[in-house]
């Protein structure tokens, strides 16, 4: 009998140490490219999350992360650096894309093909929403399409009659222009032009003279903060066309402000980000990490919450398969209808890991306020914003 219960308790601990995984996640932004000054702090939140699991005791796995260069802007670089991920690192789910031409290309080629789960906490243009997925896409950070209404009401609100409209020639940026044109429109506003930009250009003396010909009260630059973005706006402040400037999400950053200097005072606009609980936590945790990051940085809230969803599926589901573990994730992030799951704040993963192993309900509330709608999108909230003195002002949020 005592041979027999050593080998039965052999044969569990066995069991139980195969059911455990070294798991990989990808991390795919662009390390390079017209947000590069974002995407080292995105990066980082990411892998926080997985730090804090793994240091819980509580998880079934052990996760670490991959980190590809999406470049935001080549599909074929990114697409390539996702096959990689998922071929020769064998990873289990990708945090990203990040901008949404390249997220749009991944998930078409690479993710659907191979059957990987990804979570965008950047990529925002409305098409996402419509494009065929398997279930696999999700994203942290809102669509499009609620920006654009948002910007609508600060330019209403402002008193703002007419703007002149540039937009990055991207699927994000053309995806955006729209989505303000339409509901700027729709308030009785004027679009005097909605004209594209290349990125990577070293003159934007052309594009500024078209825009300053078709004027208007204000220059919305739907574009990005380390390339074209910040070359319209340097080029209207060059020739005087324009002075200040209405500025969306993919145009925050601190290289903005440090890249333009006082000039860029007075100019204002939005980004998702939210005043929730707990973004306050998170961004203590942010500041107490070894390297330090800034979770007030688009988006690393958003990709802190990205890998927290993808482990906290992976629990509860019992498998690192995407084709399974998928069906969780807006469970976790949502909660029962009636909201009785339990909230779950940033550096409460161990915690969430443990309601969970106990069958009890949670409520992934994160660093952004998660609540995912529709087919797995956020909700989401914006955070309105001045800049003075070079800092990014918050007046309100939305």
């Amino acid at each position: 009998m005592k041979k027999l219960l050593l080998a039965v308790s052999a044969c569990a601990l066995t069991a139980g140490i195969a059911s455990a995984e070294d798991v990989k996640l990808g991390i795919l932004i662009g390390f390079t490219g017209p947000i590069e000054s974002l995407t080292s702090h995105m990066a980082a939140a990411a892998e926080l999350a997985m730090a804090e699991v793994n240091a819980s005791g509580q998880a079934a796995n052990t996760y670490a992360s991959v980190r590809g260069d999406s470049t935001c802007v080549d599909a074929a670089a990114a697409t390539a650096a996702a096959e990689r991920m998922i071929t020769a690192e064998g990873v289990k789910g990708i945090i990203g894309g990040d901008c949404s031409g390249v997220t749009r290309a991944v998930l078409t080629n690479v993710a659907m093909p191979n059957g990987i789960v990804m979570v965008s906490p950047s990529a925002t243009s409305p098409a996402l929403t419509a494009d065929p997925d398997n279930g696999l896409f999700f994203r942290t950070s809102p669509s499009d399409a609620r920006e654009g209404e948002v910007m609508a009401d600060i330019l209403t609100e402002k008193g703002i009659k007419s703007i002149a409209l540039t937009y990055s020639n991207s699927d994000y940026g053309k995806g955006l222009a729209e989505a303000i044109s339409a509901a700027f429109i729709a308030k009785g506003g004027t679009v005097t032009i909605n004209a594209a930009h290349d990125d990577g250009k070293a003159d934007y003396s052309a594009e500024v003279a078209a825009l300053a010909a078709a004027g208007g009260d204000l220059l919305v630059v739907a574009g990005y903060l380390d390339q074209g973005g910040k070359g319209i706006i340097q080029a209207s402040l060059d020739t005087g066309a324009f002075s200040t400037f209405g500025l969306p999400g993919g145009m925050v950053g601190d290289s903005l402000p440090l890249a333009i200097g006082p000039a860029l005072d007075g100019s204002w606009g939005q980004v998702a980000q939210s005043d929730s609980a707990g973004a306050a936590v998170l961004i203590e945790m942010g500041k107490a990490n070894s390297p330090a990051f800034d979770a007030t940085s688009p988006y690393s809230m958003e990709s802190y919450d990205a890998a927290a969803l993808i482990m906290l599926a992976m629990e509860a589901s019992g498998s690192t398969d995407p084709n399974v573990y998928k069906d969780k994730i807006m469970e976790i992030a949502n909660g029962p209808a009636d909201g009785s799951g339990t909230k779950i704040l940033p550096g409460e993963l161990g915690k969430a890991l443990e309601l969970i192993k106990a069958g009890t309900a949670i409520d992934y509330d994160g660093g952004s306020g998660v609540m995912l709608i529709g087919p797995g999108e956020s909700a989401g909230r914006y955070k309105e914003f001045e800049v003075k003195g070079g800092v990014y002002e918050t007046i309100k949020f939305r």
